[in-house]
């Protein structure tokens, strides 16, 4: 099988909701496809050398865990922009996407510092935006699909003026809760709330990061045939049904 290398990074503090659970579908679906996932631990003090990762993750955590880890992340953060300027992806979610921002704004008011990696910053809100929610993305062009999942977060991100976002809010609250708007894109580099795990009710999505891992290894971007993905189809679709049952933006 051919290698895909993944940096996991600070998976022991930043896991909550199973967040866990992206890298087993993605090790999943890699095999299927006949690549080996190879996941590395990254942590304080972690070096990452040039070239040496396809795909980075990291999951969400509370303000605390944040605190832990931010300027740790912080110092990792030239090595992590070099790797996505050199073509790696990346799957941010929740605590995980405001630090690839440029930083996080906390109630006491005290900013915890990001990467930049992502075109955004983070200030903490006075209320919490928790449940289902549903998105229509299109990262490809005319290839629409939608996200299914669940946020509990009360950041409010903001985006740059003219940054891509990940999706339009079906339903749900999204990145602010009145932008219509949720999670952020950048090339090969994908932001988002959407906890649950993620990736087992969204397998195209599983899909499009492990074609850009492969694109950034081999130099070419895989057609991956469709698999039997009943399961994943079933899951995303009652994750949908919860969702539209909130009635539509909040």
């Amino acid at each position: 099988m051919e290698p895909l290398a993944v940096g996991h990074l600070f998976p022991d503090y930043l896991n909550i909701y199973a967040d866990r659970g992206n890298i087993a579908v993605l090790s999943a679906r890699a095999e299927w496809r006949g690549y080996r996932l190879e996941v590395q631990p990254l942590g304080a003090g972690a070096e990452i050398s040039h070239g040496e990762h396809d795909l980075f993750y990291i999951g969400g955590g509370q303000d605390r865990e944040q605190a832990l880890i931010a300027p740790e992340l912080a110092s990792l953060g030239p090595a992590l922009c070099e790797a996505f300027e050199a073509g790696a992806a990346f799957l941010a979610v929740c605590g995980g996407y405001q630090l690839l921002g440029r930083y996080y704004r906390d109630q006491s008011g005290e900013e915890l510092p990001g990467i930049g990696l992502l075109p955004l910053h983070t200030v903490a809100g006075s209320r919490r935006m928790i449940g289902d929610v549903l998105l229509e993305c299109e990262l490809e062009p005319g290839a629409r699909r939608t996200l299914a999942g669940f946020e509990n977060h009360a950041g409010q991100t903001i985006l740059d003026p003219g940054a891509e976002p990940l999706g339009r809010v079906v339903s749900g609250f999204g990145n602010d809760g009145k932008s219509g708007y949720e999670g952020c894109r950048r090339g090969r580099a994908i932001g988002t709330y959407l906890h649950g795990p993620l990736l087992p009710r969204n397998p195209w999505l599983a899909d499009w990061l492990l074609a850009q891992a492969v694109a950034h290894r081999t130099g070419d971007l895989p057609v991956f045939e469709p698999l039997r993905d009943e399961l994943e189809q079933e899951a995303h679709a009652v994750s949908a049904r919860r969702a539209e049952t909130r009635g539509g933006r909040n």
